[in-house]
């Protein structure tokens, strides 16, 4: 009996807990974890047609191992993809996507709302190989399609954007990218499938950190790229090559984080709008960055195309940097850390921790002032939550 043959008609939820799990002769009911380097093999003939991709099976854990696979099976189902390659962290999901599919004199487009280690990846290390990248405001359809050239291979946007939840029309985007010739991929950690699934809108290719809402609870450090064989194919070529792999270990970690994605979405969404609407209230807050609010410029469409605004939100506080700072030194229960996805609340400043590295202008390009706070919304009794915030805000009034 083959327990995944009915998972074409399996919700996500379900899909989350059964996909991807291929029982061994043990019949075990939980997922095993293979930490192993290598694998066996019953002679030289059988390990040679393994080797040479003639026999499927284990080769070396650099690039295949069962437990990476489980996870690799499940998330590609959830985002309904026909492949997922894992990796060793987000950042290694985008360095082997641009490796496996662009060439010196290629160029990317790119919203200008980036996370700040993706533009110092595509600026310095990318830009050493020849390779371009242009800059454009996620929103603006028009600015896409004015900054594309006939190099461009990729289109590169994160939505909800890191931190101000600025959100992109993606079946719109995927349309120019495509009438263009080239990809685009697009970057869904914030929301996960379990919000948003952007192949569905035309995407070519899904980056994960897995670090954060797959996990979700800040234990392991990993990345995903989810697409057509066509391409994954290339992408598996780094990683088999270049080693840029994910540990059976976490990946056995996402795969189980995976089993609560949906209730924890549902969870951090509820959180995050209660937050929202009442920052917006206090006087010490200029203004709140969250697609959930009526206000937000691009609340329509974020309501359109994903099934919940996310857990990420920024603000901005009277004083600049310095009331920020008073804020972030009042809290007592939030974590003051720069990740994110975690069931424990985290609060940052963006312009001196993520997006620290980036230029002043490019601070300014991205909306990234001195009196931002980002938060990411966890799921203590939001009663807590607002309580630590107010100790600061209350000081700011």
């Amino acid at each position: 009996m083959d327990p995944q043959r009915d998972q074409d008609d399996w919700a996500l939820e379900t899909l989350a807990i059964r996909a991807g799990h291929h029982r061994t002769g043990e019949q075990e009911h939980g997922e095993p974890i293979f930490p192993t380097s290598s694998f066996v093999y019953g002679s030289a003939a059988e390990a040679a047609r393994k080797f040479n991709g003639d026999e499927p099976g284990n080769v070396y854990s650099r690039f295949t191992n069962p437990t990476v696979q489980t996870f690799e099976r499940r998330l590609a189902v959830m985002e309904r993809g026909e492949r997922c390659v894992a990796t060793s962290s987000g950042m290694a999901a985008i360095l082997a996507t641009a490796l496996a599919l662009l060439q010196a004199g290629d160029e990317i487009v790119a919203s200008r709302s980036l996370f700040g280690s993706t533009v110092s990846l595509f600026d310095k290390y990318l830009g050493r190989l020849g390779i371009v990248t242009r800059y454009v405001e996620l929103s603006d359809l028009d600015a896409w399609e004015a900054a594309i050239t006939p190099a461009t291979r990729l289109l590169f946007a994160e939505t909800p954007s890191n931190p101000l939840s600025e959100v992109v029309d993606i079946a719109a985007l995927a349309e120019i990218a495509h009438r263009h010739d080239a990809w685009l991929a697009i970057d869904n950690c914030f929301l996960t499938p379990a919000l948003q699934r952007p192949l569905d809108l035309g995407a070519d290719l899904v980056i994960h950190s897995a670090t954060k809402y797959l996990d979700g609870q800040g234990r392991a450090v990993g990345g995903a790229v989810v697409g057509p064989h066509e391409l994954l194919d290339e992408v598996f070529g780094v990683v088999r090559t270049c080693g840029p792999c994910l540990s059976p270990f976490n990946a056995w970690i996402f795969t189980k984080g995976l089993e609560t994605l949906g209730l924890r979405m549902r969870a951090h969404c509820e959180n995050a709008q209660r937050l929202a609407e009442w920052l917006t209230a206090h006087p010490a807050v200029k203004r709140v960055h969250y697609s959930g609010l009526a206000d937000h410029p691009q609340h329509a469409l974020a309501k359109r195309q994903q099934a919940g605004f996310g857990a990420v939100l920024g603000f901005e506080v009277v004083g600049e940097r310095e009331g920020a700072w008073r804020v972030i030194d009042a809290t007592r229960l939030l974590s003051i850390t720069g990740n994110l996805g975690d069931v424990k609340s985290t609060i940052t400043h963006p312009a001196t921790t993520t997006h620290g590295r980036l230029s002043d202008d490019q601070k300014v390009a991205a909306g990234i002032g001195e009196g931002l706070i980002r938060v990411a919304v966890g799921l203590e009794a939001i009663a807590d939550i607002r309580a630590d915030l107010a100790r600061g805000l209350d000081s700011l009034a």
